[in-house]
């Protein structure tokens, strides 16, 4: 028997970049960091996370590299017309993609399993799912 392996497309607000991830992530997550807020211009950010061959993606991305606070990098890949960001890359895990999962065309992920930087959440969000928490 043949399995069928999901494939989960998802692009940016304009349409200038597309996005391919094959598979299933593997792991979900929010995160609360004052990063997450700013670049989502949220509360939190939610994205899951696929083995980098898992992920390609069609057209051109702009990027942006900042340290975070453990001292490892992070890098932001965005549309350079309407800035969606469609990847991130972290130095700590470099055989991993993470994705935000707002910019996926299907919502058939699991709901998180992480939630990370809690100290900088929002006191007002709760969440109805079991998270496991790291601070």
């Amino acid at each position: 028997m043949v399995s069928k392996t999901s494939i989960h497309m998802a692009d940016c607000s304009c349409g200038l970049v597309s996005l391919v991830c094959r598979g299933e992530p593997v792991r979900s997550a929010v995160c609360h960091c004052f990063e997450c807020q700013k670049r989502t211009g949220s509360v939190f950010g939610v994205q899951v996370r696929f083995l980098a061959d898992q992920v390609s993606y069609n057209g051109e991305l702009t990027q942006y590299t900042r340290v975070a606070d453990s001292g490892n990098t992070v890098t932001y890949h965005f549309c350079p017309r309407c800035s969606t960001t469609m990847l991130m890359k972290l130095s700590a895990a470099p055989d991993s993609v993470v994705v935000p999962i707002g910019i996926f065309s299907d919502h058939d992920f699991p709901p998180p399993s992480f939630s990370v930087y809690e100290q900088r959440k929002q006191g007002w969000v709760k969440f109805d799912c079991q998270i496991e928490l790291f601070d």
